[in-house]
């Protein structure tokens, strides 16, 4: 945790801030030179208000004249103090919320060419935590510094110098004080941001479990995994208030500290000012002019510290962002990498190791040789790799040894969006999104007709429940399908490939759930669609690739038998002892 934590400091993050806002200059000019407007125009009214209070010097001697063209003066200044002001809040918004929408696009963009290592190695809730909470905090945080700490840092600037140039002693005074009010701010900022930083942090984690429970919750009571998920839930809630609290302590004092010497501040400017009218040295005027500019000058210390205290819960969730943004990406295609057009569809496996972990051996020199047209399996008991084959193909990671080739030509100098438009791809998880049944049928044939799209769902025997949707082809599913069941959503899923019709298959599982009725139907409309189509077939039910021209019988990372199914068999070997397992209790 605390080498994260020490991975951004707060003059890096801040610096890396100052780069998005660059690009807003001209909204930030403008902020800047209506921030002094405003500033200037509202230490102006204390000098009107002096002026008016001399003016009335006692019963029967005030010059009404005099006052009323004060007054009049005073309303035009605080009419352009009220233009100003919205100016500078409208710059100011459009300038947070367009670095935060920056910040956001290029936080997607990187995730969409993050390496698939990275995808698997941290929950989606703590990566949704980073790109949606930390970046509101950092908004929040932006926006209240650009609004507050602008025209507090002029006020202060403004009201010394008026302040000199009515009277340089009692500017003096405070002046001597000011440096103890820095001192407090800072000595208390520089504690709150590593504080804020383990809340957002710890924040993220228990964003991350929330998710995964709820999305998993079916799971979670069939197992009756309530207790330790609430357990684990009040662990980290518990940690997670005990650093807010921390932080938010820290962050509070800021507030009363600075009071605290502000107040010293305006009561030294009253003892001066007071004993200099007593000599004559100033007017009463003056001094009531002195004595709002002592609270003004003192006021925004509070709002500053408010601001710094934001700034630090901000710059903290804006360094977690930008650890998101500077992850290395996948490695880019080659320079010279072709483009996959009419693929055969031969696929070689030459001495590939491959292991996630590096002390972890997975698949060690794998070799393989499949004719365009082929229908592969791929068996084998939990564990032993087939998954991480279609991963490997697929280019959803790069081998570490060996090389994987299509047509001749190693997929590492084959552009990967060609290559995986190469394969059509089912697996044992759907996946749908948000949008009408017909969307999600035609993600990889956007062009694709009407009658394109039933003709895939009549194979795929889609049709006759689509039909009975409320409005067929175009009702709305919800996320990963909404209230369809599994075999539905896998029918779906199905029909997806039956339009596009690739020159290679990849079948993970594909019909694990549905019935054995539908099963049949689809093996069928399968076996028409994998003629001359390159297959490659994962299954754990073993009597789903009898027909296949090749197993590949996988253990421990390496193909240790390899057939047709009556030859496996007829060896009576590994095959033969996983074949005959499942079907060891129907002999029975």
């Amino acid at each position: 945790m605390s080498r994260n934590i020490n991975r951004y400091s707060q003059k890096r993050t801040l610096a890396r801030v100052w780069q998005y806002i660059k690009k807003y200059w001209i909204y930030l000019a403008l902020s800047i030179v209506t921030a002094a407007l405003t500033v200037v125009l509202t230490l102006y009214l204390p000098i009107l208000t002096g002026r008016v209070i001399d003016l009335i010097v006692e019963k029967g001697k005030v010059d009404f004249d005099g006052v009323f063209r004060i007054l009049r003066t005073m309303a035009l200044a605080i009419a352009a103090t009220a233009a100003a002001q919205w100016i500078m809040s409208v710059c100011n918004n459009k300038m947070a919320f367009r670095i935060v929408q920056d910040i956001r696009n290029e936080a997607f963009r990187k995730i969409e060419i993050l390496p698939f290592q990275y995808i698997d190695g941290h929950s989606y809730g703590e990566v949704v935590s980073r790109v949606i909470a930390d970046v509101d905090q950092f908004s929040d945080g932006l926006l209240m510094g650009f609004t507050q700490f602008f025209t507090g840092v002029m006020t202060i600037i403004g009201t010394l110098g008026f302040m000199l140039s009515v009277n340089v002693w009692i500017a003096c005074v405070v002046v001597l004080i000011t440096p103890l009010s820095f001192f407090v701010a800072a000595f208390i900022a520089g504690r709150t941001y590593r504080m804020f930083r383990l809340q957002s942090e710890t924040r993220g984690e228990q964003t991350a479990l929330i998710e995964e429970m709820i999305g998993n919750q079916k799971v979670v009571q069939a197992f009756s995994h309530e207790k330790e998920a609430l357990e684990k839930f009040d662990e980290i809630n518990g940690r997670l208030g005990k650093c807010s609290l921390k932080a938010i302590f820290y962050s509070s004092l800021t507030n009363p500290s600075t009071r605290f010497v502000n107040n010293l501040v305006y009561a030294g400017v009253a003892v001066s000012g007071a004993l200099y009218a007593i000599r004559g040295g100033i007017s009463v005027g003056q001094l009531s002019c002195f004595l709002t500019y002592a609270n003004q000058y003192t006021k925004p210390f509070n709002e500053i510290s408010g601001v710094v205290t934001e700034l630090q819960n901000a710059i903290a969730c804006a360094a977690r962002i930008f650890e998101l943004i500077d992850e290395e990406a996948q490695i880019p295609d080659a320079d010279d990498a072709v483009s996959l057009r009419h693929a055969e569809g031969r696929v070689d496996l030459d001495h590939v190791s491959f292991s996630y972990v590096p002390d972890r051996k997975l698949i060690t020199d794998l070799n393989l040789a499949v004719k365009p047209g082929q229908r592969v399996a791929i068996v084998g008991p939990t564990g032993c790799g087939k998954t991480t084959v279609i991963n490997l193909l697929m280019r959803f990671y790069d081998v570490d040894t060996g090389r994987i080739c299509v047509d001749n030509e190693d997929i590492r100098h084959i552009t990967r969006s060609s290559l995986r438009a190469g394969y059509g791809m089912v697996l044992q998880e759907t996946w749908l999104r948000s949008g009408t049944i017909r969307d999600n049928i035609t993600m990889g044939k956007p062009d694709a007709t009407d009658e394109e799209v039933e003709a895939a769902a009549r194979l795929s025997h889609a049709h006759s429940f689509i039909r009975r949707m409320p409005q067929g082809y175009d009702t709305e599913i919800g996320e990963d399908g909404g209230n369809l069941s599994q075999g539905q959503k896998q029918l779906l899923c199905i029909t997806r490939v039956m339009l596009c019709l690739p020159p290679m298959l990849i079948l993970d599982e594909a019909t694990s759930s549905i019935d054995t009725r539908t099963e049949i139907r689809i093996q069928k409309a399968f076996a028409t669609m994998m003629q001359g189509r390159t297959s490659f077939i994962v299954a754990h039910r073993l009597s789903t690739i009898r027909e296949a021209d090749v197993i590949l019988v996988m253990r421990d990372g390496n193909i240790v038998e390899q057939g047709s199914h009556a030859a496996l068999l007829q060896q009576n070997g590994f095959y033969a002892q996983l074949y005959n397992s499942q079907f060891a209790e129907t002999k029975k």
